[in-house]
């Protein structure tokens, strides 16, 4: 079992920046991925960025160059750093770790970015 509580989470203008942190707690020596994922009202749950020891990092086309994930050395933190925000950027963001054939989700973290 692997818990996930994001924190970060805000309203910044266009243009702004925000940093999510997601922390892991449990078997969390049995994570083999983490990544970040978001979902806008109306809309289906989204890749944005995941990391692995295996294949790296992954970001959607939409958040390149301006996203970056990180990991802590120990692997029990995930960090967002967003830059240069847009309005479509808002929605929920969640975090999430594979640990085998399992996928676990954190609650959430709102990011509401104005015009």
């Amino acid at each position: 079992q692997v818990k996930l509580l994001e924190s970060g989470g805000g309203l910044v203008h266009a243009g702004g920046s925000l940093r999510l942190s997601c922390a892991a707690s449990g078997r969390t020596f049995s994570i083999n991925a983490m990544g970040w994922y978001r979902q806008a009202p109306g809309k289906q749950r989204e890749m944005v960025a995941t990391t692995s020891s295996r294949q790296g990092t992954n970001y959607a086309d939409s958040v390149k160059g301006r996203f970056t994930i990180s990991r802590d050395v120990a692997g029990n933190r995930v960090y967002l750093q967003m830059n240069n925000l847009k309005p479509e950027d808002t929605a929920v963001y969640y975090c999430n770790a594979d640990v085998y054939s399992l996928r676990y989700w954190g609650q959430g973290t709102q990011v509401t970015v104005s015009s």
